[in-house]
């Protein structure tokens, strides 16, 4: 494996873990210590302030008007109709609900790669697709999760939302992010995120006393600001460089895996065979969906057979 791909996958796998750490965090402080729009705006404003920061301090790339637009709605997509929506869904349903409408996004990613940039959908890749989400929901259904609360029906539309939007922007922005690096791209979005959802966040950081938190509810919201969005957001950028739409999300499903575990060290879940199974099943899944033929592997056999049939005309 190629040593960028490589990166790109190890970047992925830690991101996804401070994801799945980043949901049970989230919930534990909304709506009762932080209103969800409150928490989405600390994380994309933390963000900007922390991209553009960072970005004092790295290589200034030039980017042309028309990508800025670009990026401004990429930052639509990616921020403010999937972080506000999520977030807002999570606080009206539970964690494991949230956790298994989350598991559509590989599915809506391979749909969507194939409508809009010709992917191909192969049997290694949808086999590796269904595999991932089998395993995920094995873990979800199987655990034993105490105190997890009722899903709601509106809350899980609401972060279902949220997945469709962030699929169309791991499929439609793909090329325009491999252009520039992930500082030069998080700092434009992050800033357009921040404009964007602000309107729709004034009324709430209004009625927030902030004053009034406890330490612990500020350090968890330090978590969801810094760990689950600055870094994880730098290395969704890095994976999102060099791997397809697909793969990138078919990492999603480790976000279950991270949620389970850490459920068992806290002990609000035991161990058990379903976990070793799920993982094993997530982690062929992946596999399966990274053996897959790209559109540009796929037509390059493609222009090689039909180069060597013209070799073997003219030799004959």
């Amino acid at each position: 494996m190629e040593k960028s791909k490589l990166n790109g996958h190890l970047a992925l796998f830690v991101a996804n873990i401070f994801f799945g750490l980043n949901n049970p965090v989230s919930r534990s402080i909304i709506p009762h210590e932080i209103d969800p729009y409150a928490l989405t705006f600390l994380r994309l404003a933390g963000g900007m302030i922390l991209f553009w920061t960072i970005s004092l301090f790295v290589k200034r790339e030039s980017i042309p008007l028309k990508d800025v637009v670009l990026l401004f709605f990429a930052a639509i997509l990616s921020l403010s109709t999937n972080q506000l929506p999520f977030i807002v869904g999570l606080s009206m349903t539970s964690p494991i609900d949230a956790s298994i409408v989350v598991t559509m996004l590989p599915i809506l990613s391979m749909v969507f790669a194939a409508i809009f940039i010709r992917e191909p959908i192969s049997f290694k890749k949808a086999f590796g697709v269904l595999l991932g989400a089998s395993g995920a929901l094995i873990l979800i259904f199987g655990s034993n999760h105490q105190g997890a609360g009722q899903g709601n029906f509106i809350g899980n539309a609401v972060v279902f939302m949220a997945v469709l939007s962030f699929s169309l922007y791991l499929t439609l922005f793909k090329n325009l992010i491999s252009k520039y690096s992930p500082f030069t791209v998080m700092k434009w979005m992050f800033l357009f995120g921040t404009i964007q959802c602000y309107p729709f966040c004034h009324n709430a950081l209004v009625a927030t006393n902030f004053s009034a938190m406890e330490s612990s509810v500020v350090w968890r919201i330090l978590y969801v600001v810094v760990i689950a969005t600055f870094v994880s957001y730098i290395l969704l950028a890095v994976g999102q460089k060099v791997l397809r739409p697909t793969t990138l999300s078919m990492y999603n499903y480790l976000q279950p895996i991270v949620a389970s575990i850490v459920s068992v060290f806290i002990g609000l879940d035991t161990f058990g065979p379903e976990k070793i199974i799920s993982a094993i099943l997530v982690f062929v899944g992946v596999y399966f969906v990274t053996q897959s033929k790209s559109r540009a592997q796929v037509e390059a056999e493609k222009l090689a057979r039909q180069n060597s049939v013209e070799q073997g005309v003219q030799n004959h």
